[in-house]
């Protein structure tokens, strides 16, 4: 089946987060797509609704069944019923994990520039934010190994948040520079969350390599968190997956979220998980090749029309980091210029100050509503 990826779905006065204005901004921020969700996900749904009965659900063997052909087919990551557990979200998950793994006052490191709840969940729950900066080499950003392993001896870190695919930068760490990472870990007994929600959106000529499948002897020590809704553009639907493979931890995580009571989806969460994961790799090649090509058009345009833009092209996502130093140093002067032409990214300086004059653009929308998105950043940069 061949999906229509160039419908423009007016999704005005929805309560989207994305299209909140009362005006024709043309949104190109928050990380979700301008694209119907895949069919059978949609049949899933409307199949549960039809049914009539909308009671307390619980994961099914086929669900389980298919969360595991999925990662294990794909990424060759082995995992049984017992490894998985469920979470409202990524995010929520991260906060968890400060409680499974440091106590208040301890330090956790991440890699800046980085999606901004990396930082205040950090924050917010009284533990101490350490942050090595990446390096930027050949238009792609690079994990700095020496100074990461300095920023643990120098301030004991406890936990390492890591994001693979990186957010905002785009990058896909390679296996090699994931195996440093888990050698130096080890060596200091740092434990490691690794965030993979970006996984499915790999992009073409890179390999996307989950954390676990590296970690045979260090397993009491990794966790892996992941979702569908960003592979299937389905963020309205809350519904993630903590993965891990020692028992003891994996208690040690249940225990914790029963705390909480963060361990249930709902009705629609469940069913839409099973169906992405069973039905839904067709659509997700066509959106791929879709968004490859609005990546191509978007690199193509700023060559032409905003040369003096550095552009990071991603390894996976249908995010876009932008470095605009050269049209403007001010951040608010930025952003604002962008507004005044009606049109609106994510601010750079939101991921940590490394991302000073940078601007993250989400291209995963129909090609017509993009042109006329990128010609409104053309014009803001053109009167700065």
């Amino acid at each position: 089946m061949s999906y229509n990826f160039d419908e423009v779905v007016d999704r005005r006065d929805t309560g989207s987060l994305k299209w909140h204005y009362s005006d024709d901004t043309i949104p190109l921020w928050v990380a979700d797509m301008d694209f119907k969700a895949a069919p059978p996900i949609l049949n899933a749904i409307e199949q549960a609704v039809q049914h009539g009965i909308l009671g307390y659900t619980k994961p099914t063997k086929a669900l389980y069944d298919a969360i595991i052909n999925w990662h294990g087919s794909r990424y060759d990551l082995a995992l049984n019923q017992e490894n998985i557990l469920f979470s409202p979200g990524v995010v929520p998950s991260l906060a968890l994990m400060m409680n499974v793994f440091t106590d208040v006052g301890d330090a956790v490191l991440v890699n800046a520039p980085i999606y901004t709840p990396f930082m205040s969940k950090v924050e917010q729950n009284g533990r101490t934010l350490i942050t090595s900066s990446l390096q930027e080499s050949e238009d792609k950003y690079r994990l700095n190994l020496v100074d990461i392993e300095a920023k643990i001896i120098e301030h004991d870190v406890k936990l390492y948040l890591l994001c693979n695919p990186h957010n905002p930068g785009g990058r896909v760490w390679t296996a090699d520079e994931l195996n440093t990472l888990l050698t130096i870990c080890k060596k200091h007994d740092v434990a490691i969350v690794s965030d993979e929600i970006h996984q499915d959106l790999t992009l073409s000529g890179y390999a996307f390599t989950p954390f676990l499948t590296l970690a045979a002897g260090y397993e009491h020590k990794v966790v892996s968190l992941t979702s569908m809704t960003k592979t299937f553009n389905i963020a309205g639907i809350k519904g993630s997956m903590i993965f891990a493979k020692d028992a003891a931890l994996i208690q040690k995580i249940s225990q914790q979220q029963q705390l909480n009571d963060e361990y249930e989806l709902n009705l629609f969460a469940y069913t839409a998980m099973r169906s992405a994961y069973s039905e839904g790799s067709e659509w997700l090649s066509q959106a791929l090749e879709y968004i490859e090509g609005n990546i191509d058009l978007t690199m193509q345009y700023f060559a032409e029309h905003l040369p003096k833009i550095k552009v990071m092209r991603p390894e996976a996502s249908y995010l876009i980091w932008l470095d605009c130093a050269a049209y403007s140093q001010d951040d608010q002067q930025l952003y604002n210029a962008l507004r005044a032409a009606k049109v609106e990214l994510n601010a750079g300086i939101k991921y940590g100050e490394e991302g000073h004059s940078k601007m993250r653009l989400n291209v995963a929308c129909p090609q017509a509503v993009l042109i006329e998105g990128l010609n409104r950043i053309h014009h803001a940069l053109s009167t700065i």
